[in-house]
């Protein structure tokens, strides 16, 4: 486990500093305070993870951008009466008190008051004060303050605590109601009567609860108004949802023939394990194909190993070295008997049919890092033997960690090996410089020849960066992604269409999800919509409960776990709560507006890797989205089950019995 001062360096570097967090006090402050001291036991693995976690009584300590962020615009300097309503763990309070005078903080439930007032003993900070009580009242005996800071939403800024600023003073405080999300303001306080105010941007927040806040029901306390809600969400889902026939009947994918005429479809998945989201994208994926001139799949997937799945289903001779493909962990996620069965149907689909006509398999994913190295020299070796040679000597420096790639990160932060990134890169100039001869001789073989150098530059960078921490390695993943489908788009003409099978995470645009609010991450879903506007159409996919496929650990033994009914506050909850069992739900502005405003406030959605840990699924598994912005539609499987890993007893008929399959 990573020391958790080195860990705090990292989350200051990474996490604040470089998202534009700039004053010193409050990096300095971060840097000091052990964040996981405020943290029970299990949680304390966390501490460093830029995201919100549970502390009990229902409520969070939240993350380490937010705090840094209102600290910061409150403005806090040395020696600041500051007041904070709503303690929590104590862990901002912590934070403010290393920078101002004397923190005063209200909690309104004990016993998290009490944990807090432990730690500030244990941990020997003596400038800071803790009472129980309405912290929407705020502290008159101690006021006035210079800085406020509210770590709950209020309906409107509490006139309390605006009358218990001095004059200069910053209130810092989420303002808004469940139904309209949340806006983080500044109010300073420029004269006796005269306030100014600043709005710093969306944010969700649990409840100030008080006098001047929201009563326990969710009533606000000022007005005792109830905010209108003639339906409920869910009764909206349920008129808005398309239902589905079952996944394997002939009619399940003509609801999905209103995106034949767009460019790019494409279709995600909450989990890589689940069998429901295969088959209805493979359903989906066939319709297309059939219906609406589809000759682009493109998936989540290592382009060499997809590369020998397209000369499978083509009709292209097999490479003499050949092997079973998807050999990697993990193996289960494309080598599954769903995915099997859509090459056996894309290999009869393209019988006969002309080249360009062709629909292909494709691989868009870079962590195949020894394999691509080798199906590039291969390549070179049979057009341009001295090409190969001087190739060779360039991957060199890679070689030792082809078995083992993600080494390579560790092994650049301590020694010279920045000239491979030159390499790698000039070796894939060189290539593509001897486009026109190699061409000539065969287009299709240069394309793969030409990605797998792309691919060796950008894992190159890949492997280096992930090691930084961040979302560098992240981007840098799904910008590679998203060039390789431009790539194979450009390659296949203006009138290429592509359908792209990946992960929900990577599918729905990140700039409306805790992704790219919280971790400045982006996505190829987000690229798409950038690049291609409304050519582009997103396509989600949820469920409640079942069974998947997956590991407890990176390279681990798959497992087929139970996964968890949604939490109560997630949009999958919400789709289980409408009683449709199988439905589509379009989500593009025009369609349902009653339900897309209700869908405007962020809320939980399920992400389920390779990994699955069930035990921390609300830190491991869950984050904020705004679906409506996130996706154009979503396709929901009240319960699921797992995808049917390749096996001898699996090899169902006209299923391929050895390559690219081959056990």
């Amino acid at each position: 486990m990573e020391d958790p001062a080195s860990a705090r360096d990292r989350m200051v570097e990474v996490q604040l500093a470089g998202r534009g967090i700039r004053d010193r006090h409050v990096l300095e402050a971060m840097r000091s305070v052990p964040r996981e001291a405020f943290l029970e036991g299990g949680m304390r693995e966390f501490a460093y993870e830029d995201s919100p976690l549970p502390i009990g009584s229902g409520q969070t300590i939240s993350q380490p951008y937010i705090v840094a962020l209102m600290i910061e615009a409150a403005g806090i300097a040395p020696g600041d009466r500051v007041l904070e309503v709503g303690a929590g763990s104590g862990y901002a309070a912590a934070v403010m008190g290393r920078i101002a005078g004397r923190v005063h903080t209200i909690e309104r439930h004990a016993a998290l008051a009490d944990q807090a007032r432990d730690r500030f003993k244990r941990l020997g900070y003596d400038n800071i004060e803790l009472r129980v009580g309405d912290g929407s009242l705020g502290w008159p005996d101690a006021a006035p303050f210079d800085a406020i800071l509210v770590a709950a939403a209020a309906p409107e800024a509490p006139q309390a605590l605006r009358e218990q600023l001095a004059i200069g003073g910053r209130l810092v405080v989420p303002v808004g109601d469940d139904e309209h999300g949340q806006r983080l303001r500044r109010i300073t306080r420029t004269a006796e009567d005269r306030y100014e105010q600043d709005d710093l941007g969306g944010v969700r927040f649990v409840p100030l609860v008080g006098r001047q806040g929201w009563l326990e029901d969710g009533r606000q306390s000022a007005s005792n108004h109830v905010p209108a809600r003639s339906r409920s969400v869910p009764e909206l889902v349920a008129d808005a949802a398309e239902p589905l026939p079952d996944v394997d009947d002939p009619g399940f994918a003509s609801a999905f023939d209103r995106f034949g005429d767009f460019r790019v479809v494409l279709l995600g998945e909450a989990s890589h394990g689940t069998s429901e989201f295969y088959r209805a994208r493979a359903a989906i994926t066939r319709r297309l194909v059939e219906r609406h001139g589809f000759t682009i799949i493109a998936v989540e997937a290592d382009w060499p190993d997809a590369a020998a799945i397209n000369r499978y289903v083509r009709h292209l001779p097999r490479r003499a070295d050949a092997r079973p493909v998807f050999q990697r962990f993990p193996t289960w996620m494309w080598r599954n008997v769903e995915v099997a069965e859509l090459a056996v149907w894309l290999r009869r689909h393209n019988e006969g049919l002309g080249g360009a006509r062709q629909a292909g398999f494709y691989g868009l994913d870079m962590y195949s890092l020894g394999s691509s190295i080798a199906a590039v020299l291969e390549y070179l070796d049979r057009v341009d033997p001295e090409a190969a040679a001087v190739a060779r000597e360039r991957y060199g420096c890679l070689t030792p960690w082809q078995k083992d790639p993600a080494t390579y990160g560790r092994a650049v932060l301590s020694r010279g090996y920045g000239k491979c990134e030159r390499d790698v890169v000039r070796q894939l100039h060189d290539l593509l410089a001897s486009e026109l001869e190699y061409a000539a001789g065969d287009g299709a073989e240069f394309l793969d020849a030409a990605q797998n150098a792309r691919l060796v530059a950008s894992a190159e960078r890949y492997y280096r960066t992930m090691y930084y921490g961040g979302s560098q390695s992240w981007n840098l993943r799904d910008t590679h992604m998203f060039e390789t489908l431009g790539n194979l788009l450009e390659a296949h003409g203006p009138d290429a269409k592509a359908v792209v099978w990946a992960h929900n995470s990577h599918i729905g645009d990140a700039r409306h999800t805790e992704m790219g609010w919280s971790r400045g991450e982006l996505n190829i879903g987000q690229l798409c919509r950038e690049r291609f506007g409304g050519q582009a159409v997103l396509v989600g996919f949820g469920t409640h409960t079942g069974t998947v496929a997956a590991a407890t650990d990176w390279d681990g033994e798959m497992e087929i776990k139970k996964v968890r009914p949604s939490r109560r506050d997630s949009v999958e909850r919400l789709c289980h709560d409408s009683g449709v069992a199988r439905f589509l739900l379009d989500l593009r502005e025009g369609r349902r507006e009653a339900l897309r405003k209700r869908l405007m406030e962020p809320r939980l959605e399920r992400f389920i890797g390779v990994i699955y840990r069930p035990e921390t699924e609300l830190q491991s598994h869950y984050a904020e989205v705004v679906l409506p912005e996130q996706f154009d539609a979503w396709t929901w499987f009240d319960e699921t089950t797992a995808v049917s890993p390749l096996t001898p007893e699996r090899h169902g008929s006209g299923m391929p019995e050895t390559w690219p399959f081959g056990l």
